[in-house]
């Protein structure tokens, strides 16, 4: 079917490195201006996201913005659902609704709510923010996905906070034992939650030991090096009989001086205006720099 070949992937529409840096940079950017005039948001897992996410919607997940529920979609769940602006930013980039509704953000009717929602926003496929349940989703539909000979694959994006959650682990054990190789769980580990630093709430390590234990293939990657970012997703999907987990060390605030690395930008408020010019400037300067 001619659709299927034309939604085979962005892949095959030869997306550079450097084009993708730029378009992460251009994300960067989206994120935080829709943060500006939302009012509120949450800017650090937002920009530590960008380049993972740049990789997905413009590289590596087969999609059809003119027909969200096409059956042979991959399926793509942020279940640290609070970074959604960075996820609204490149469904608007690739055509799922105009640029102009992310002026919207957080607003009475508005599509773009707080945390996706798959009744209001084409391209969610389901609603996430309680944290630890987007990886359990995930789970479900890859095995639906395998049920019905579809070749179709689910990746779904955590938090490093939220492995703290144990409905993680028994998503972890069932998706092992199902031997679910449709499935890639991706984990941004930028190292801070919403009150600290990660190792001073729970500390994670030997968190790859941790997965490899429960049955998944793991990759540790560079999570803001586009190169090993779509090499971990070409490994992914010739990974035969095991799901895989993508451990991309990350930087909160990735782009922003002022912001990288810093808890009190996990979330909550949103930038000023001197903040936001800066910022944008910083990211203009990078995607110029090919950063």
């Amino acid at each position: 079917m001619e659709l299927a070949k034309q939604y085979r992937g962005p892949q095959e529409l030869g997306t550079s490195l450097m084009e993708l840096r730029e378009l992460a940079c251009r994300l960067r950017q989206m994120a935080l201006q829709t943060i500006f005039d939302g009012g509120s948001g949450h800017p650090g897992g937002s920009l530590s996201a960008a380049d993972l996410v740049a990789g997905l919607y413009f590289h590596e997940l087969r999609l059809d913005p003119e027909n969200p529920h096409w059956p042979d979609r991959d399926r793509f769940i942020l279940s640290k659902g609070h970074a959604c602006p960075i996820l609204y930013a490149a469904l608007a980039l690739r055509g799922f609704f105009a640029l102009d509704l992310l002026k919207t953000l957080r607003r009475t009717g508005s599509i773009l709510q707080g945390h996706p929602d798959m009744l209001k926003t084409p391209g969610v496929e389901i609603n996430t923010g309680s944290l630890g349940l987007g990886i359990s989703s995930g789970v479900g539909m890859a095995l639906g996905l395998r049920q019905q000979g579809k070749s179709a694959r689910v990746y779904v994006l955590m938090g490093d906070g939220e492995q703290n959650e144990g409905s993680v682990w028994e998503a972890a054990m069932f998706s092992a034992h199902h031997r679910l190789d449709n499935l890639v769980g991706i984990i941004d580990c930028n190292k801070i939650q919403a009150e600290n630093f990660t190792a001073q709430i729970m500390n994670l390590e030997p968190l790859a030991d941790k997965w490899r234990s429960f049955g998944w293939h793991v990759r540790d990657i560079d999570g803001h090096d586009l190169d090993q970012i779509l090499d971990a997703f070409r490994e992914a999907r010739h990974m035969a009989g095991k799901p895989t987990c993508i451990i991309a060390h990350t930087i909160k605030g990735k782009g922003v001086s002022f912001m990288e690395n810093q808890p009190q930008w996990h979330g909550s408020a949103a930038p000023n205006a001197g903040e936001l010019a800066l910022a944008l400037a910083e990211l203009e300067a990078a995607k110029e720099g090919g950063q």
